[in-house]
């Protein structure tokens, strides 16, 4: 490992406090910045009449922000051109670079590392919920800073190799589609018409038919923790959450799910917010937000519904009339999903459809440990970068 000079973040950092008047009757464009290095972006445009402060910081391209609230979670980076002269709060820090010393990318880049982001947390100090970054004891974090040209030659390394990752990520993501595809087509069967489909056993009924209302409702216990978890959008299955606290949270009452039910979001339903409970979720809980059915398997097995719901020409069609404000604040309502006709497959075709889904299952699984390794391996990246070993 090379000697690097290692220099306080006070050094080559200097803290931004362009202020201005914000105008009643002028827009102005607002940034947020998402955890873990996600991205700097613009977060919503508003006329200044309806920002609930009258000044606020101005952020200038290139320069280095920070969440002072959710720094220990990740949430910094540069502010890209497209952002130039838009607006952030005071929980927002902005710093113009001493780029005789330090490269943008490099700061950048460090700032995705494990490293970074635990220095950020002991330098945050507060309550619960009230945590902060501390101006001087951010200041006082420490960075390795090799010689520009260095700087600059790792940069571009790290950029290479990351994009070769992001590469086998869409690769993944494609086949990864094409497997839900052909599920899809095993389940709806669109070289066949609705005479064919009849004709050959297919049964025309509602979703009411096939499924059953069964919501099984748990007082929450303020000493009670409650695993829970979620569903990710475009019929993409569930995923684990963090527990629910009953002393935290302010639900009076949980739902507890069990394996092989059929689960949907009422919020984000209308981008296929759909799934089925696995047996790995068997007694997590969730909140009323999250209806829950019992399959009728006299009509319909698992691995049929699961590629039904999974078709986005579908998703539209179950959220006519439901309410909300906006697009993206629809709720489906269970009558909605209920009332919902169809043509169910014999049980014979569900059943070759099972088969079907058990290779692309066993596929998935391999390409999902692949994934795990690809998502291992940004972080590994930038630690062999800072270590000085590339």
């Amino acid at each position: 490992m090379p000697e690097w000079k290692r220099v306080r973040l006070g050094e080559v950092l200097t803290r931004s406090r362009d202020l201005i008047e914000l105008q009643p009757d002028e827009t102005y464009r607002q940034i947020t910045v998402r955890y873990w290095h996600n991205g700097v972006v613009q977060r919503e445009t508003k006329l200044g009449a309806n920002i609930g402060t009258s000044r606020q910081h101005v952020a200038r391209a290139g320069q280095f922000i920070i969440s002072s609230i959710d720094a220990r979670h990740g949430a910094s980076g540069l502010v890209p051109v497209e952002l130039n002269d838009a607006i952030v709060t005071n929980d927002f820090w902005l710093f113009d670079l001493d780029t005789s010393r330090l490269d943008p990318l490099w700061l950048d880049q460090y700032a995705a590392t494990t490293g970074f982001v635990d220095a950020c947390t002991a330098a945050s100090e507060g309550s619960t919920r009230r945590v902060r970054l501390q101006p001087d004891l951010f200041a006082s974090i420490e960075i390795p800073l090799p010689p520009l040209p260095e700087q600059r030659r790792i940069v571009a390394r790290v950029k290479g190799l990351l994009g070769k990752v992001e590469e086998a990520r869409r690769l993944r993501a494609e086949v990864q589609t094409e497997q839900r595809e052909l599920l899809q087509a095993i389940a709806y069967r669109s070289d066949l018409s609705d005479e064919e489909k009849l004709k050959a056993g297919w049964r025309h009924m509602s979703l009411a038919e096939v499924l059953r209302p069964d919501a099984q409702r748990e007082v929450v216990r303020a000493d009670g923790s409650y695993p829970n978890f979620g569903i990710y959008s475009f019929g993409r299955g569930l995923f684990v959450k963090p527990n629910i606290s009953g002393l935290d949270t302010s639900a009076q009452a949980l739902y507890k799910v069990s394996a092989g039910q059929f689960i949907y979001s009422r919020l984000f339903a209308f981008e296929g917010s759909y799934g089925v409970v696995g047996p790995e979720f068997d007694g997590y809980y969730v909140s009323n937000e999250y209806p829950t059915f019992t399959i009728n398997a006299d009509v319909a097995i698992v691995e049929f519904l699961s590629a039904y719901f999974a078709r986005p020409r579908l998703w539209p069609t179950l959220a006519m009339g439901s309410k909300g404000l906006g697009d993206r604040r629809q709720r489906i309502q269970p009558e909605q999903i209920l009332g919902h006709e169809l043509l169910v497959p014999p049980m014979q075709l569900q059943h070759e459809l099972k088969t079907a889904y058990k290779a692309v299952q066993a596929m998935t699984s391999t390409s999902t440990i692949s994934g795990e390794h690809a998502n291992a391996l940004p972080s590994a990246i930038l630690a062999q970068a800072f270590a000085g070993a590339l």
